[in-house]
C-alpha cells in the first residue's frame, strides 16, 4: 500500500488464495507504507520509447462449459487497497462551492415499460471481499465476474447449469500463477468482432502478469485463446480494458497502476494488444506500454455502439491530474513495428475544482453501524464509455467527489471533431441530498442520454443500488430525478470496510439503448455475506425520433447602407416530438453593431423569430458572414447568413419587386413593379434586365432603365407553347458609374390553359385521442377537368408534442391517403382544428380541406403517500384514475420497484373513465426491510401515467 497526502499508514492482513490443484496456500502478508514527498515524488513524465512484451505462455481453453469445478475455498480473503498518489499534489482545493453542483431537482426520467425490463440476483459472495463487479452483454448473454467467479446469464436472468465458475480454471491449460484466484477481473463483449474477452491479475508476487481470454467464437461458454504477459518486479493493480477496435490500428486497451514489488508507486501503464492476433488464436501477440512515472488512475477508452472510431486514431487514457483539470494521453500502436508506436504529449482540460470523496479513502457511512466503507475517490471509475456519433466523439465517466458534509458523483462528458482533440462539452455534480453517492460507472446511448448507476449509502440507509440519467434536451449539467434499482437489507459490518472496487454499466448491442448494470449490496448486517444484483433500463426516447430541432434564416443575405438596420426571418421547425423552448443567439457581428431577436426563446418546440441587426454610423463597410445559433438544453444547431454593409458615403443603390409571384395562363401576360432606390448621393442611370425566362415567353420594362431611384414596370408575356410550371426570374440593375449591379427575384407559374383541377376532402370531421396515443382520417383527392397531377399533402395547426405522416405522399391524380396523427403524454388537451392542404406543381393548384382533434387525457395519483408494514403483512393504496376533457378508455395498472419477496395485486386491475383500484402490497417473513419508492403506471393504448408511492417494510 501506499502512503499519500497525510494518510494514515494502514497495515492490511492478506490472505492469498493458489487455486492450482485446488490447493490452499495461504500466505500472510505485512504490506509497509511509503511516504511519497508531498506532489509526488518527482514531476510526471512519459517514457520515450515503449516497452514491448509478448505472452509468456499461450494456449486454448477446452470449452468453459465443461471445465470441471472443485469446492470454493473456505478461507476469507480481503484484497488490499492500494491508494495512488494525486499526480497534481496533495493540497484540497479550495474551499468554494462546487461550481458543478446540480442546484435543482430533476424531473422524472421517462423510462420505456420499467415494469417490464429484467432484473435477478447476480453471484454472491465467495469469500473474497470486495466482489468488484462488472459485466458485459452480448446479443444472448451476460457474463457477469467478481473477485474469483465467472458466470454466464441468458438476458432473462437464468444462470447457466454449472455456473459460476472460478476464473482460474478458464486458465487452467495455460498453467502458472493465471490458474490461481488473483482478482480485479474485467469481462468484455467486443460487439465488431463477436467476441468476448475475460481477464485477471497473474499474481501477488513477482514475476507479475496479466491474463487474458478471448473466445475463439460468439459463444461465452465455449473455448477460449489464453494468453499471459509478464510485468515482472511491477504489480499491474486495478486493471482496466478496454475495446477499440479501429479498421487499422486496432487494440485491445488496457491500464494499470504499478507498485514496485507490491509495495512503492511507480506510475501508470497505457497499453495496447494486438486484438487481431488474438482474435485469430495467434501464439504470440505484440503488447505495447507505455510507463507514466509517479502518475496513475488512468482509464482506457472503451466502444459503445455500431460506429467504429476514424480509422487509425489513437486510444484514449484518461485520469484527472489535479483537483481541476483533467489528462489524457493518445496511444498509436504500430504491432507491425511496435518499436515505432508513439504515446502523444498529454493533454490538460480544466475542470471546475473539487476535493476527493473522503480525502480519497474511507468515510461512507451505512445504517444501523459504526463500520465506514472505502469510497475510492483516488481515481476515475471504471468505464471511460467512447462514442463515435458520426460529426463528433464523446466520452463519458465518473469519479466520487466531496460535496458538503456527504459524498456525490462529478461527471463529466467531453467531446472532439472526429480524431481530434477532446475538449470538456458538459459536467456536472449529482448529489441532490444528505445521502452519500459514490462508486459510480457511467454510459451513453445511442441518442447521447448519459446514465450513471451507483451505490447510495447514509447512516440512515443501508448500500443501495441506484441511478439516475439525462436526456440531450435536458439543460447542461443537470440529471434527472434518481431511480432504485435495489434497496440494501443490510449493512457491511465486521471491519471491512472495503466495497467495490468498481462497478459496470453498460450499452445492450441488440438495441443500443437498453442499459445494463450491477452492483453490490448487503442482503443482511454482516461480512464476507455481499450479493450483486443485475437490473436493465431503457429511457423511452432511445430508438425512437429523438426529439430534436433544425434552425434556417431568410433571406441568406441583406445588404444595408451604414447607420441603417436589416432584418432576417429565423425559423425552428421541430422533429421527434421536439417541443422544447430554443433560445437564439447570433455571433460574427461587425463593430458598431447590435443584434435583437423577437421574439427569444422560441417557445413549444416551433415558430419564427425576428432577427434585427442595426448598425451604426461606425460599422465598416464590407461582407460579414453572422452564424444564428438555436440552443434547447444540450442540443445545438446553427445556420448562416451574411450582412453586407455599404459606405454611407459612397453611392449606391437598392433593387426590389413586387408582388413576389404571379400566376397566368399559358398565352397571357403578367407585370410586376420593379423599384430603383438610391443611397449616398446617387443619380446615375440602372439599366434593367430579366433573366430565367420559359422558353415561348420574353420581358419589357417600361422604361428599360431608372435615373437614380424610381419605378419600372416589368411585363412578361407568354405564348401558347410556353411550358407550364414555376420560374424564377431575376431582375438585375446595372449601372456603369459608379460600376455596380444588385439584382432580386420573382416567381412565375405558368399554368395549361387546358389544365384540370382537384378537390381535397378528408373523413371523418372529427376525431377523439388520448394524449400519448394516435388517430387517423382519410384524405381524398377528386379531379375534375382531366386533372392528372401529383399532390402534396401537408397539415398544419397540430399541437406541441404531436407529429403526422401520410400513408400514401403525393396522391398522382386522384386516390386516398391515411393521415396518422401521433401525440406524445405531453400534448396538451383540448379541442385542434387541422388544415390539410394538397399542393399541385403542374399546374399549379392548391387546395384544404380542416378537420377537427379533440386530445383527452388522464391523471393517477394514489393515497396514502407513504405505508408502514411489518414483514409477513400488506399493505393498501387507493389508485384514482381522473379522466381529463372527456376522456373514457379503460386504463390498466402495474406497479414497479417493489422489494424483493414480495408481491402486488390491484382490484380491479383495469379503470375504465373515472374510478379507483386498491393496490395490496404483500410481503413474507423474507420480504427485504427498508424504504422503498414503487411507482404506479397507468397505461391506454401508448399513453401511459405513472404516480409513487413509499413502502417502508420493518
Amino acid at each position: 500500500m501506499t502512503h499519500t497526502r497525510g494518510r494514515p499508514c494502514i497495515w492490511v492482513l492478506t490472505e492469498m488464495i493458489l487455486m492450482r490443484r485446488r490447493k490452499l496456500w495461504i500466505l500472510l502478508a505485512a504490506l509497509g507504507c511509503f511516504l511519497l514527498a508531498a506532489g509526488g515524488a518527482s514531476a510526471q513524465s512519459a517514457q520515450s520509447n515503449p516497452t514491448v512484451t509478448y505472452p509468456a505462455g499461450f494456449a486454448v481453453s477446452p470449452p468453459l462449459s465443461q471445465i470441471s469445478q472443485p469446492a470454493l475455498p473456505t478461507v476469507q480473503t480481503i484484497i488490499p487497497l492500494r491508494p495512488r498518489p494525486l499526480a497534481g499534489g496533495g493540497a484540497l482545493a479550495p474551499s468554494l462551492a462546487d461550481q458543478a453542483l446540480q442546484t435543482a431537482v430533476g424531473g422524472l426520467l421517462e423510462l420505456e415499460d420499467e415494469g417490464a425490463m429484467p432484473r435477478f440476483p447476480g453471484v454472491s459472495a465467495n469469500g473474497s471481499a470486495p466482489p468488484d463487479p462488472n459485466l458485459a452483454v452480448g446479443p444472448n448473454h451476460i457474463v457477469q465476474m467478481v473477485n474469483t467467479e465467472v458466470a454466464v446469464y441468458s438476458k432473462s436472468g437464468t444462470i447457466f447449469a454449472g455456473y459460476p465458475k472460478t476464473i482460474g480454471s478458464l486458465f487452467s491449460a495455460l498453467g502458472g500463477s493465471c490458474t490461481g484466484e488473483w482478482g480485479d477481473p474485467i469481462v468484455q463483449y467486443d460487439k465488431a468482432a463477436d467476441r468476448w474477452l475475460i481477464s485477471q491479475l497473474g499474481s501477488f508476487s513477482a514475476p507479475f502478469a496479466e491474463c487474458f481470454a478471448v473466445s475463439r467464437t460468439n459463444d461465452p461458454t465455449g473455448a477460449y485463446n489464453l494468453y499471459a504477459y509478464s510485468f515482472g518486479n511491477n504489480l499491474n493493480d486495478y486493471p482496466k480494458i478496454g475495446v477499440w477496435p479501429t479498421s487499422t490500428n486496432s487494440a485491445y486497451t488496457a491500464t494499470y497502476n504499478l507498485f514496485l514489488n507490491g509495495g512503492p508507486f511507480v506510475g501508470a501503464a497505457l497499453c495496447a494488444y494486438d486484438r487481431a492476433a488474438m482474435l485469430a488464436g495467434a501464439a504470440s501477440p505484440v503488447s505495447v506500454c507505455y510507463t507514466i512515472a509517479n502518475d496513475g488512475g488512468y482509464l482506457p477508452s472503451d466502444l459503445d455502439g455500431s460506429t467504429l472510431p476514424p480509422a487509425g486514431s489513437s486510444g484514449v487514457f484518461l485520469t484527472f491530474e489535479t483537483l481541476s483539470s483533467l489528462r489524457y494521453y493518445r496511444l498509436s500502436p504500430n504491432f507491425a513495428n511496435p518499436g515505432s508506436s508513439t504515446l502523444s504529449a498529454p493533454t490538460d482540460i480544466a475542470v471546475a475544482s473539487f476535493n476527493e470523496a473522503c480525502g480519497g479513502g474511507t468515510c461512507v457511512p451505512q445504517a444501523g453501524t459504526s463500520q465506514l466503507l472505502d469510497s475510492l475517490g483516488d481515481r476515475p471509475m471504471y468505464r471511460l464509455a467512447y462514442r463515435n456519433f458520426g460529426d463528433h466523439d464523446a466520452l463519458v465517466f465518473n469519479h466520487s467527489v466531496a460535496a458538503g458534509s456527504s459524498v456525490g458523483l462529478r461527471w463529466y462528458e467531453l467531446r472532439s471533431p472526429l480524431a481530434g482533440a477532446f475538449t470538456l462539452y458538459q459536467q456536472g455534480t449529482f448529489a441532490p441530498d444528505s445521502t452519500y453517492r459514490w462508486m459510480g460507472s457511467a454510459a451513453m446511448d445511442q441518442a447521447g442520454d448519459i446514465a450513471v448507476g451507483y451505490s447510495a449509502s447514509s447512516s440512515s440507509l443501508s448500500p443501495a443500488i441506484r441511478y439516475t440519467g439525462r436526456t440531450q434536451s435536458d439543460a447542461l449539467g443537470t440529471m434527472r430525478t434518481e431511480t432504485s434499482l435495489l434497496a440494501g437489507a443490510g449493512s457491511q459490518t465486521g471491519g471491512l470496510s472495503r466495497w467495490g472496487d468498481y462497478t459496470a454499466l453498460r450499452i445492450d448491442p441488440s438495441d443500443d439503448c437498453t442499459f445494463w448494470y450491477t452492483n453490490e449490496y448487503q442482503p443482511s448486517n454482516g461480512s464476507f455475506n455481499w450479493a450483486t444484483f443485475i437490473g436493465s433500463f431503457k429511457f423511452s426516447n432511445c430508438g425512437a425520433s429523438a426529439p430534436d430541432f433544425s434552425v434556417s434564416a431568410s433571406p441568406a443575405s441583406q445588404t444595408v447602407v451604414q447607420g441603417n438596420p436589416a432584418s432576417y426571418t429565423v425559423t425552428v421547425t421541430p422533429s421527434g416530438g421536439f417541443n422544447g423552448p430554443v433560445s437564439l443567439s447570433l455571433s460574427a457581428l461587425p463593430a458598431g453593431a447590435s443584434a435583437t431577436f423577437n421574439p427569444t426563446p422560441i417557445n413549444n418546440g416551433s415558430g419564427n423569430s425576428t432577427l434585427t441587426i442595426t448598425t451604426s454610423a461606425s460599422t465598416a463597410a464590407g461582407s460579414y458572414p453572422l452564424t444564428i445559433t438555436g440552443t434547447s438544453g444540450g442540443l445545438t444547431h446553427s445556420t448562416p447568413v451574411t450582412l453586407v454593409v455599404n459606405s454611407a458615403s459612397s453611392p449606391n443603390f437598392s433593387i426590389s419587386a413586387s408582388p413576389s409571384s404571379q400566376t397566368v395562363t399559358q398565352g397571357n401576360p403578367a407585370s410586376y413593379t420593379v423599384t430603383v432606390t438610391s443611397s449616398g448621393g446617387f443619380a446615375s442611370t440602372v439599366d434593367l434586365s430579366a433573366t430565367g425566362l420559359p422558353s415561348g415567353a420574353i420581358a419589357t420594362f417600361s422604361p428599360a432603365s431608372i435615373a437614380g431611384s424610381g419605378t419600372s414596370t416589368l411585363s412578361v408575356t407568354t405564348s401558347a407553347s410556353t411550358p407550364t410550371g414555376s420560374y424564377t426570374l431575376t431582375i438585375t440593375g446595372t449601372s456603369t458609374s459608379p460600376s455596380l449591379t444588385h439584382s432580386t427575384t420573382v416567381t412565375l407559374v405558368v399554368n395549361s390553359a387546358s389544365s384540370g383541377n382537384f378537390s381535397l376532402s378528408a373523413s371523418p370531421a372529427s376525431r377523439t385521442v388520448t394524449a400519448g396515443n394516435s388517430t387517423s382520417y382519410t384524405a381524398t383527392v377528386t379531379p375534375s377537368g382531366g386533372f392528372t397531377g401529383s399532390v402534396n399533402l401537408s397539415v398544419s395547426g397540430l399541437p406541441s408534442g404531436a407529429s403526422a405522416t401520410f400513408s400514401v405522399n403525393p396522391i398522382a391524380g386522384s386516390g386516398n391517403s391515411t393521415m396518422s396523427v401521433t401525440t406524445s403524454t405531453s400534448t396538451p388537451t383540448g379541442s385542434y382544428t387541422l388544415t390539410i392542404t394538397g399542393t399541385s406543381t403542374s399546374p399549379s393548384l392548391t387546395h384544404s380541406t380542416t378537420v377537427t382533434m379533440v386530445v383527452n387525457s388522464f391523471s393517477i395519483s394514489a393515497s396514502p403517500a407513504s405505508q408502514t408494514v411489518t414483514r409477513g403483512n400488506s399493505a393498501d393504496y387507493t389508485v384514482t384514475v381522473t379522466p381529463i376533457n372527456g376522456f373514457n378508455g379503460t386504463v390498466t395498472l402495474r406497479v414497479r420497484g417493489l422489494p424483493l419477496n414480495s408481491s402486488a395485486s390491484f382490484n380491479p386491475t383495469s379503470v375504465t373513465g373515472q374510478g379507483t383500484s386498491t393496490m395490496t402490497v404483500s410481503t413474507n417473513a423474507s420480504t427485504s426491510t427498508g424504504t422503498f419508492t414503487l411507482r404506479i403506471r397507468a397505461t391506454n393504448g401508448s399513453a401511459t401515467h405513472s404516480t409513487t408511492v413509499q413502502l417502508v417494510v420493518q
